[in-house]
């Protein structure tokens, strides 16, 4: 026992020395000593599985022994000490060992070793111990670079393994490599915690480092387990650095799985790229959040949409409109020739009458006609102040709006709110020529789209968005929780419904929302519009289109200090429904 402590304070002063002169002495550095400078340190006892590595006991498979008056010592453990390769080779059926001096291939089966290609004999070199490669303690020096000593009374063998670093001066140029260096913000990090990586790499020049070439660096790991991330730098001239490597280690605790990754740490805007069955699993069948819904019927809705494709001039929609009113079209070319879209406007009584245009979103002629509803409702939720007015005398037809030539294949995308003084009949016509002439041009039929009248132009939601713990959802334009507005068609004279609500605007609030993502995930098909969140219009997506097998794009998020969340949104011309708006509860990781 007196021995033992005796021991112990050496190698504890030892180790204290080697910490004065700048050696590493951390257990935690062994890996990383093939691609850093240092010391490395080694007490191993003959036939005792007990050994010491830079100071931390470790136990060994296969310990030191003496075979035919030789000594052996372990090659996996002190190669991986060391920072030098030593693997089994299955195909070839050998050892493989790579030292700073020598390749070598020892086979076991034929009893041979080539050392950096010359040929000697298996026992001369080494031996196979209980399944465990033991090489002779003179190749420490002789091949390993490292020198030993040994005590023959305490029966230990003391390795001392310098690394020596690579020179970084280039004499031909003048220059120096730069140094690849970096740390983790921590030891050990959970999963799907977010990784922070120091970056300390320098330019002995003070030129700067003009590139990084990182390999195996991820934002997060959702496996636990040690991962080597290696940082490559390059300066200006294009010298590159030595490969740098640290080990990642991912212990088993959880801080954010997968799925919640993203929602957390993903700003604003941000689409969240997933797969169909991850959207299934998670959030297909997500609550519905409870809503009070109030019909706004202040305001009435003529929606001029079929035939969406119109194949000859003729009247698309017509109807009156007394006070407050809102025009909605949205068409296609299909003849084949040019023609001019527009909207005339009747006085119906023997007074003048104005029309006072309060706000419009409108998309003059376009090829991309699947994308000019996202921009005709941008601009309708832009809300812009406007006051266009336009007096028409009694009995008398005027143009209220015409677009420029409207050319085949071509689609455009109209919004406007009015308010008349009296009764104005509202007529959207497609026609080569316009005038007041164009009234007796033929009704079209109907040929399958939304058209018709509609008393609600505006719906509003409150919801709690409080006291909800888990992920819900509100549902948009299913036609069943979300019903679509009833109306009557002038032309056909009969009822019908807006379906997609095209030309509704959706008004959903909240009082002091919580912590919390708001998220927009398409289920019916291609999908592209706009909402608008607390005043501030927001794209979805930013630039294409999204489906519903593409993933979710965040519209919002809360602090749980806003006073209120006031979400404005039109069904855009083009787009298919429903979708749903998905609310998810945030705790504190999302700020961290």
């Amino acid at each position: 026992m007196r021995r033992m402590k005796q021991e112990l304070a050496l190698l504890l002063v030892f180790t204290l020395l080697l910490g004065t002169f700048g050696f590493s002495a951390s257990a935690a550095d062994k890996k990383e000593s093939s691609v850093s400078s240092g010391t490395t340190y080694v007490l191993l006892y003959l036939n005792k599985a007990e050994a010491f590595l830079n100071g931390e006991q470790v136990t060994l498979d296969a310990p030191a022994t003496i075979i035919k008056d030789k000594m052996f010592v372990p090659a996996k453990f002190l190669g991986d000490a060391f920072g030098m390769k030593v693997e089994w080779n299955e195909q070839t059926r050998m050892i493989e060992m790579e030292t700073p001096n020598a390749q070598i291939l020892l086979d076991s089966d034929n009893k041979s070793v080539w050392i950096n290609g010359y040929w000697m004999r298996f026992e001369d070199a080494a031996a196979i111990v209980n399944g465990r490669l033991m090489v002779k303690l003179t190749w420490l020096a002789d091949y390993m670079g490292a020198r030993y000593t040994y005590n023959d009374e305490l029966k230990r063998v003391e390795v001392l393994y310098v690394k020596t670093p690579q020179g970084i001066y280039i004499p031909d140029t003048g220059n120096s490599k730069p140094v690849a260096k970096f740390s983790f913000g921590k030891s050990v990090y959970k999963i799907g915690e977010p990784i922070k990586y120091v970056d300390l790499s320098y330019d002995p020049d003070a030129e700067g480092i003009a590139k990084f070439d990182w390999k195996g660096r991820q934002e997060a790991i959702f496996t636990p387990g040690t991962y080597p991330v290696t940082l490559t730098v390059e300066d200006i001239h294009g010298n590159r650095s030595e490969p740098y490597t640290r080990y990642l280690v991912i212990g088993k605790e959880t801080y954010l799985n997968e799925v919640e990754y993203p929602i957390y740490r993903s700003p604003v805007g941000s689409f969240i790229k997933t797969n169909w069955s991850v959207l299934w699993s998670n959030f297909h069948e997500l609550p519905e959040l409870p809503k009070q819904v109030t019909e706004d019927k202040s305001r009435k809705l003529l929606v001029s949409d079929s035939p969406e494709t119109f194949e000859q001039q003729g009247i698309l929609y017509q109807d009156t409109i007394e006070g407050k009113g809102r025009l909605y079209a949205d068409h296609i070319n299909g003849t084949n020739e040019k023609v001019t879209m527009a909207i005339l406007a009747k006085n119906m009584t023997d007074k003048p009458v104005t029309v006072r245009t309060t706000n419009k979103g409108e998309v003059w002629p376009s090829v991309y006609a699947n994308l000019i509803g996202n921009e005709a409702t941008v601009d309708f939720l832009l809300g812009d102040p406007l006051n266009e007015k336009l007096t028409i005398p009694p009995n008398q037809t005027f143009v209220y709006k015409q677009m420029p030539d409207f050319y085949p294949g071509q689609g455009v995308n109209l919004f406007y709110d009015v308010e008349t003084d009296g009764l104005v009949q509202f007529s959207f016509i497609a026609s080569s020529q316009i005038s007041q002439n164009s009234l007796t041009l033929p009704l079209l039929p109907f040929n399958g789209h939304v058209r018709g009248s509609f008393p609600v132009s505006e719906v509003q939601w409150n919801i709690d968005a409080t006291t909800f713990t888990s992920p819900s959802r509100l549902i948009v334009g299913d036609g069943k929780i979300d019903p679509f507005q009833p109306g009557y068609d002038t032309i056909r004279m009969q009822q019908v419904n807006n379906d997609g609500n095209y030309g509704v605007v959706y008004k959903i609030h909240a009082d002091k929302p919580r912590k919390m993502a708001v998220m927009i995930l398409p289920k019916g098909g291609v999908f592209k519009g706009p909402f608008k969140i607390n005043g501030e219009i927001r794209l979805v997506p930013e630039s294409g289109v999204i489906t519903a097998f593409d993933g979710m794009q965040i519209l919002a998020k809360t602090t749980g200090t806003e006073e209120a969340l006031d979400i404005e949104f039109s069904p855009p011309a083009g787009s298919a429904f429903p979708i749903d708006l998905i609310f998810y509860p945030l705790d504190e990781r999302e700020t961290k």
